[in-house]
């Protein structure tokens, strides 16, 4: 028997919103498809549940969850696949609501639940800008777009017996104390157009249909984007007119204006069923998680630790997971006092000394993965970075980065950028790489095989020309489209890292002085018999 355990704030016999309904039709629907459902609520349920549930075989589907407790949460994380998100709203950002921002692109630093949205084996959402939006924010790519909301039979039959009577010449408005429903503004805005208007509403689903069909227009001027939007179909499914904005999930669909009345009573009907069994095969179907057992991923603290979080999100919501993530701190009083410990990372190398760009290469020889990821602190990646590094691995193995550097002199300043800064669509290859390496962790011999030129600089050059020496080792940009930055190895390149804390910049260590030193390792390089792209001599 198939069995899901179903979780949310709260449920229809004791709220009657939107997703309270949504979820009460679903559960029959599963119900009468023999399927088990167990109902809790999020203040009922702990970790414990939620592992006794998952080894009786239950797949755990989370509706609303503001109420939900943080081990809840974490242990449903720490096992990505074995539940899935009906989202009706927007709880992955800070203040719910998308619509305060342009083309609805929330800062990263208004993002929340990142990884338990990325972690879950589905993301459904109502219509076409809900998926949209949720893509667009949280860079990934489990979310199924359901397209409508679902009504039941006797629901749709009494908005059908409703349907041709008279109607007054004036407006509705539905009474509602949520704040979110913005029905003083909207009253307002009928008032300042002079529209004869009238609040309704009822408990009683009959009663409020009757309400809502007796008025010639409803109107409703959203405060945040709904992701559907219920009322509104239900009034174009009595004939009425609409006044509205475009924060309606409902109208996003191509459908929308295609149908009205009885047409679109009979529209509703026929999608329940499709609904239904796009939400029953993606909740029971087999998918694999793909989990990259063969990653370990290394970070780098120095002066910029508030950086971390939205790395490891990031990270964590790669579309293929990596094996484990640690963490090199390298001592600055910047990062004095940081909790690490609170961190979603498997290790911490905690160091009282500055042991700068090769310290994080010392820490990935003790990892027993095939690959290893190394991200500066800068370093963003989007969603399909790994699964990318992977694909090129199978047709271009080498070295690979975010940000490639092609010389064009015998100085390192003198080069053509590859990567993010300059989006290829193709693989490319380059001299070397930075911001972010994948490479196979059996490599790091040759970084390792002779003393590097200098300690406080170079790393990069020094791992690709040591690689291409004693190797044969080549150095790769994968693809960096402009049409996908999810294949991106950073996202945020220009936003973070120029900042005076860029060791290019720093105070402490000139700009001349920052780039001589690279200088004098390009040149190391070729007097070791480097071959460059361009084929660079001094």
């Amino acid at each position: 028997m198939k069995k899901i355990l179903f979780i949310s704030d709260f449920f229809a016999d004791e709220m009657r919103g939107g997703a309270e309904i949504y979820d009460d039709i679903l559960i029959n629907l599963l119900q009468e498809d023999d399927v088990k459902v167990v109902k809790l609520k999020t203040t009922e349920i702990s970790d414990k549940h939620i592992r006794l549930y998952r080894n009786c075989g239950f797949h755990v589907l989370v509706s609303n969850f503001c109420f939900m407790k943080h081990d809840v949460g974490g242990e449903l994380t720490s096992h990505p696949g074995s539940y899935s998100i009906l989202e009706h709203d927007h709880k992955y950002i800070m203040d719910r609501d998308p619509s305060p921002y342009e083309n609805f692109e929330v800062p990263p630093e208004r993002i929340i639940n990142r990884v338990f949205y990325a972690n879950a084996k589905n993301v459904f959402a109502q219509s076409k800008i809900h998926a949209e939006v949720i893509q667009k924010n949280l860079r990934i790519n489990n979310v199924i777009h359901l397209g409508i909301s679902l009504w039941t039979d006797e629901q749709l039959e009494i908005i059908e017996r409703n349907l041709n009577g008279e109607k007054l010449d004036d407006v509705s408005i539905i009474k509602s104390d949520n704040p979110t429903k913005n029905t003083a503004v909207t009253l307002e805005y009928c008032r300042s157009k002079q529209l004869p208007c009238v609040l309704i509403g009822s408990s009683n689903y009959e009663e409020y249909i009757e309400q809502l069909s007796n008025h010639a227009t409803y109107a409703y001027i959203p405060k945040v984007l709904e992701t559907f939007n219920r009322v509104l179909l239900e009034a174009r499914m009595l004939d009425c007119k609409i006044l509205t904005t475009n924060l309606n999930g409902c109208i996003s669909e191509d459908w929308f204006t295609q149908y009205k009345g009885k047409e679109l009573i009979e529209y509703v009907r026929e999608q329940r069923p499709r609904v239904y069994n796009d939400i029953k095969t993606a909740l029971f179907e087999t998918k694999e998680v793909e989990r990259g057992d063969h990653i370990t991923v290394i970070l780098n603290a120095y002066r910029r630790p508030h950086n971390l979080k939205m790395q490891i999100d990031a990270i964590r919501s790669q579309t293929t997971k990596p094996a484990q993530i640690w963490l090199w701190v390298n001592a600055h009083p910047d990062n004095d006092g940081y909790d690490f410990k609170g961190l979603d990372i498997d290790r911490v190398f905690h160091n009282d000394h500055n042991w700068k760009f090769y310290g994080r290469f010392a820490a990935a020889l003790l990892a027993d993965t095939e690959y290893i990821a190394i991200f500066d602190d800068d370093t963003v990646p989007g969603s399909k970075w790994f699964e990318n590094c992977l694909s090129t691995m199978t047709t271009n193995e080498g070295i690979l980065g975010s940000a490639g550097v092609i010389l064009t002199g015998n100085r390192y300043v003198q080069h053509d950028r590859c990567g993010w800064p300059s989006q290829n669509e193709e693989v490319t290859e380059v001299d070397l790489v930075g911001h972010a390496w994948f490479f196979k962790r059996e490599w790091l011999k040759y970084l390792w095989q002779e003393k590097p030129t200098t300690w406080d600089n170079g790393e990069d050059i020094q791992f690709a020309f040591m690689a291409k020496i004693h190797g044969g080792i080549p150095t790769y940009c994968p693809p960096h489209p402009p049409s996908d930055k999810e294949m991106h190895g950073s996202v945020l390149g220009n936003e973070l890292g120029i900042d005076d804390k860029a060791t290019s910049t720093n105070s402490a260590v000139s700009h001349q002085q920052f780039f001589n030193e690279r200088d004098v390792c390009v040149q190391t390089g070729i007097k070791k018999g480097w071959k460059t792209v361009r084929g660079i001599t001094l």
